[in-house]
């Protein structure tokens, strides 16, 4: 790791207990030994053998898919070192996770992906801020994450959310599955498209309720929908508003994030030459835009790199919500239910990943392809 940097000539000060030391060492003097610590927080002391832990985490910091991606250099990250580690650390209390011992798979995770995402989300919170005059209202900055089912999309706006939150950001996260009809209204759904087993439960377009979404939106003073996905064995259903947590503004931040997020529509031969099914879902994707794309200002698309994954991932999910004793589907109907997902895949996913989603500048798009560990890679 680089001992000076190009604006200091020092590497500057590193708060936050390192992934390598004891949190016991975090005291709130001056030390014989150098040390400067708060309750949360140390500077590390100049030995070699800490030193080089630092080193590592440096090196591993530089050598993630992302950095090249975001414009980082090693110069940067070594400036920026001490907010890598705190983020660092505040993810390992947030996920439960003991700093001192995590796999490579966790560091990965937090420093190849959750991090330099959050990084990048703070440059579009910072230009969206820098468009509005002093003393105007300024609305919350939508971000939009599209990603598969199960490829751990929930988990990253989780993450970020809370980095906002220890931050002193002000946000909110929603996901389009609180925008699904209620059982009742998705039962007429069924009713209207008899025959079409995309149409039968939950999740492609049709099934959303497009006003209720808009009206969310567009409040200032937010009461969070919530989806009940247990209820009914497993198909789901709108959940009891009395349950809604409640948002109280000025929000900084919307993190809104969906499987089908930023999917339009395609020529109905494409769509016909998939799955003649289609046809009724990429026409109720004309009305989706309004309703939810041009709210978002800030995209991020997780790639994948093929769909079938989706299965394992839904199993994933579904064997974790019914270890904490919540009723799911069965592994039969986990099968059926994610092959009602595949056809608007395999339509829609190849536009997305070329052209991005409707209405997305380039600027503020972010595609981050993972593999089957849900890490992300270097990709195309």
């Amino acid at each position: 790791m680089p001992t000076q940097t190009a604006k200091s000539g020092f590497l500057p000060p590193v708060r936050g207990c390192s992934w390598m030391q004891d949190n016991s060492m975090c005291h709130d003097t001056i030390t014989s030994k150098g040390w400067r610590q708060g309750p949360l927080y140390s500077v590390f002391p100049a030995t070699r053998a800490l030193v080089s832990s630092v080193q590592d985490l440096f090196e591993f910091i530089c050598s993630g898919p992302l950095i090249k991606k975001l414009g980082l250099t090693p110069e940067m990250v070594a400036e920026s070192i001490d907010r890598w580690l705190e983020y660092g650390l505040y993810l390992c209390r947030l996920f439960q996770l003991n700093e001192l011992n995590l796999s490579i798979s966790q560091k990965a995770r937090f420093y190849h992906y959750y991090i330099p995402v959050f990084f990048w989300c703070e440059d579009q919170i910072s230009h969206h801020r820098s468009m509005f005059k002093d003393g105007e209202d300024i609305p919350p900055l939508v971000i939009g994450f599209s990603a598969p089912q199960g490829c751990g999309k929930t988990t990253l706006a989780f993450a970020l959310d809370y980095l906002f939150r220890v931050s002193g950001r002000n946000s909110a996260t929603i996901s389009i599955d609180d925008f699904y009809l209620t059982a009742k209204d998705q039962a007429k759904l069924r009713e209207e498209n008899p025959g079409n087993a995309l149409l039968e439960f939950r999740g492609n377009a049709g099934s959303h309720d497009l006003p209720f979404s808009i009206e969310t939106l567009t409040s200032m003073k937010m009461k969070l929908p919530r989806y009940n996905k247990s209820a009914y064995g497993g198909r789901g259903d709108r959940a009891d508003p009395a349950t809604w947590p409640e948002v109280e503004g000025p929000l900084t931040v919307i993190l809104f994030e969906g499987w089908m997020l930023g999917f339009k529509p395609v020529p109905m031969e494409i769509v016909k030459a998939v799955d003649p099914q289609l046809e009724a879902i990429n026409k109720k994707l004309e009305t989706y835009y309004d309703a939810w794309d041009k709210f978002i200002k800030a995209w991020i698309v997780i790639k994948i790199q093929n769909p079938n994954c989706v299965y394992q991932w839904r199993l994933q999910a579904e064997v974790a919500m019914r270890a904490e004793g919540k009723p799911g589907m069965s592994d039969e109907e986990i099968t059926d239910f994610v092959s009602r997902y595949l056809p608007a895949y395999k339509a829609y996913l190849p536009t997305l990943y070329s052209e991005g989603p409707s209405g997305s500048d380039l600027e503020h798009l972010l595609i981050v392809e993972i593999d089957e560990e849900r890490n992300p890679i270097l990709g195309s």
